[in-house]
């Protein structure tokens, strides 16, 4: 084995660099206002990383629809995924800026796992809607009936929204792996990724 091969075995290449904010054009250095990790790789396409972030936004700061839902659907995907990053970071706002419990990210695990938890009927459905996408692509005729008859038409949409673009962020983070912040990691200490 030569000394390349042998240094290449040892240290883990990134697949991109992670832009700093000095790198990028003075108009795309507000991309970077938040430098994450994800916004650092995503960085590297300037355009790409504002068309991004603009469904992002709109999920987050401008959709009505409830954000402890939006919250929970969010982490059931980044469980299912086995996303550091994900779960990390919507654990952390969950319970930081949106009203979850921590027994409301246990009960997500626990109804991953089909055991029983304390969560009202309309969480448990969100949950098992975000299970569904992530699995069959769709949510069962069933459990979007139930949507349909407890949300808005006009909150369906903006579920099915949250839950299709989180199913994609989940990929973007795997295929670029992007590492998760050191302050982000204690999260996963307490709320560990197991297995279902």
């Amino acid at each position: 084995m030569d000394v390349f091969e042998q240094f290449i075995g040892e240290v883990k290449m990134s697949r991109l660099p992670y832009i700093e904010v000095d790198e990028l054009d003075p108009k795309d250095r507000d991309l970077l206002k938040l430098p994450l990790n994800l916004y650092r790789k995503l960085a590297n396409s300037p355009d790409g990383a504002r068309a991004f972030r603009s469904l992002g936004h709109h999920i987050r700061f401008t959709s009505t629809l409830n954000p402890r839902l939006r919250e929970m659907a969010i982490i059931q995907v980044g469980y299912l995924a086995k996303s550091e990053y994900e779960y990390a970071h919507h654990v952390h706002m969950g319970l930081e800026e949106f009203g979850l419990s921590e027994d409301d990210i246990r009960a997500i695990t626990s109804e991953t796992k089909d055991q029983k938890s304390q969560l009202p009927n309309l969480d448990r459905v969100v949950l098992r809607a975000a299970r569904d996408m992530f699995t069959n692509l769709k949510i069962s005729d069933q459990n979007f009936k139930f949507l349909e008859n407890e949300l808005s038409h006009e909150h369906v949409v903006e579920l099915v929204l949250a839950i299709a673009f989180y199913c994609a962020v989940v990929r973007v983070l795997a295929t670029l792996e992007i590492d998760t912040e050191p302050d982000y990691r204690k999260v996963l200490k307490k709320f560990p990724l197991t297995e279902y």
